[in-house]
């Protein structure tokens, strides 16, 4: 694939007396200080704060008439993380709920672009932010205004009469080098003005690509987080029957469009991982007749190393975040333990070495911790550990059986597979084992990977006498639907962006309304 290449316009929009403003937040924390200063600074009223502890004990909290709402983050408070880790009541389809209140996703509109693979663009679009729980994209058959063009702002009115709080428009231009420039404005209807104006450059096979990396940067400049759109999901594929299944090594993009099997089929296909520096390289286990093995596997060459033979069976193998290392179990004896290898010098280092099963280890972002599951104490817990090996101790605190733990991107929780009661569980915890939360429970499902953002989890999920999917949950545990891949799938890993600098760069856009 051709690198792509980004330009943004120098050109803003002037904003207008309009909507008042209101921000769903912890009043003492610094986002929601900076941007009511922001606001300030724009010569915009005051903004209304609505205390997230208000709304999570059910307090009335009054929201101006035809407020435009922007929700932050709630964390970084213990008492509304207690309450939140408390909320039980269940979510309508296209809803966050939160207690007592209900927070709708944002109304926005999403035209069909002008020129070749518009109206594709769009659709992929429309499908990235109405699966985030946060955007409810508007029906176009609804839209009044026709034949935006990137010339000319919208006609607001026509915009707020469907209840569109934000319209998204854009245009594919051929260029003389037989690529194409993607270009798209969004408005905010109501305060009448700019929020970012960009432009992609790419090959037009790329458009379902540039569909993704567009709905990353408004995902960004609508809530603040980084987007996750565009990247892939490595998973293993499964077929056949019970007694004669097929497992195949897969990749797709994260909403599940363009599979493509990397393997044959002749193996069985365990614990495939991304490094999270590279989203080209990735590692995987293959167990054939008589061996078991731990492959390197280069996505753009399409190179495969075996890292050699061990005197046992491997299992889970794991990259260090920057790249240079891989943890792995070895079955040998009738014990089980964690090794780490420099993948430079190939040196291997035993990290575990009690009586029992210490398995799927997971690195901190920042390399000098590792997260495993040991069975030394009778149950399978989860327990960290230094790098070197040392400092070994339990964190997970609730009755059942933890596996599968995985250490979120921003280094502030980490996800595991819970199994209790009869069930199993997706749920996180923060590295020392306190603030547990169940995100979502089902019959049968495990295997957790952190989206590039580290908000939001796919796990393979089974339900009785059923086929294994991939599905997804956010943070909340609100927003859990089945993922886009339509076949059966297990073990999935969720890659880093496929280009990180364009969700950076969102934000240092051509932008008039307050950031």
């Amino acid at each position: 694939m051709r690198p792509l290449t980004r330009e943004h316009e120098q050109r803003t929009a002037p904003c207008s007396a309009a909507a008042p403003i209101a921000v769903v937040g912890n009043p003492e924390n610094r986002r929601v200080q900076l941007f009511a200063a922001a606001v300030r600074a724009a010569g915009l009223p005051e903004p209304a704060v609505l205390p997230w502890y208000d709304i999570l004990r059910g307090a009335p909290v009054r929201i101006p008439v035809g407020a435009l709402v922007r929700v932050d983050s709630p964390g970084e408070n213990a008492e509304v993380d207690r309450l939140l880790r408390r909320a039980a009541e269940p979510a309508q389809h296209g809803e966050l709920v939160v207690a007592q209140g209900v927070l709708r996703p944002l109304p926005i509109a999403v035209v069909d672009f002008s020129g070749q693979n518009g109206g594709g663009i769009a659709s992929v679009i429309r499908d990235d932010l109405r699966r985030s729980g946060y955007f409810d994209p508007l029906d176009p058959r609804s839209f009044v205004e026709t034949g935006l063009t990137l010339a000319n702002a919208p006609n607001f009115p026509q915009w707020t009469s469907i209840g569109a709080q934000a319209v998204l428009y854009g245009a594919v231009t051929p260029r003389p080098d037989n690529r194409n420039d993607y270009g798209f404005r969004l408005y905010d209807p109501y305060r009448q003005c700019q929020l970012v104006a960009w432009q992609f450059t790419a090959t037009s096979e790329q458009w379902r690509r540039i569909g993704h990396k567009i709905a990353d940067l408004i995902y960004q400049r609508m809530t603040g987080e980084a987007g996750f759109f565009d990247s892939r999901v490595l998973f293993v594929s499964e077929s056949g029957t019970q007694l004669n299944r097929l497992s195949r090594l897969a990749i797709a993009d994260q909403d599940g469009h363009d599979p493509v099997f990397l393997t044959a089929g002749d193996e069985i296909i365990m614990s495939p991982r991304f490094s999270m520096s590279d989203p080209n390289e990735i590692t995987y286990v293959a167990l054939g007749r008589d061996y078991s093995r731990i492959y390197l596997f280069n996505l753009s060459t399409g190179r495969r190393e075996s890292l050699g033979e061990f005197d046992g069976q491997v299992l889970a193998p794991r990259f260090s975040n920057d790249g240079s290392k891989l943890a792995f179990s070895i079955i040998r004896g009738g014990n089980t333990d964690i090794y780490v290898m420099d993948l430079s010098s190939r040196q291997l280092r035993r990290l575990t070495s009690d009586p029992g099963i210490d398995t799927s280890p997971s690195f901190s972002p920042d390399g000098t911790q590792i997260v495993f599951t040991s069975d030394r104490s009778g149950t399978a817990r989860l327990y960290t550990m230094r790098a070197d090996g040392s400092g070994q101790r339990p964190i997970s605190r609730g009755g059942g059986i933890y596996t599968a733990p995985a250490w979120s991107p921003r280094g502030d929780l980490i996800a595991f597979t819970k199994q209790s009661g009869g069930r199993f569980s997706t749920g996180v915890m923060r590295p020392d084992g306190s603030g547990e939360r169940i995100l979502s429970s089902s019959y049968f499902e495990e295997g957790p990977s952190w989206a590039p953002n580290g908000r939001y989890l796919m796990f393979a999920r089974q339900s009785p006498g059923g086929d294994t999917r991939l599905w997804t949950v956010d943070l909340s545990g609100r927003v859990v639907s089945q993922a886009g891949y339509p076949g059966r799938g297990s073990d999935p890993s969720w890659s880093p962006l496929l280009d990180e600098q364009s969700a950076r760069l969102s934000a240092s856009g051509p932008d008039a309304c307050p950031a």
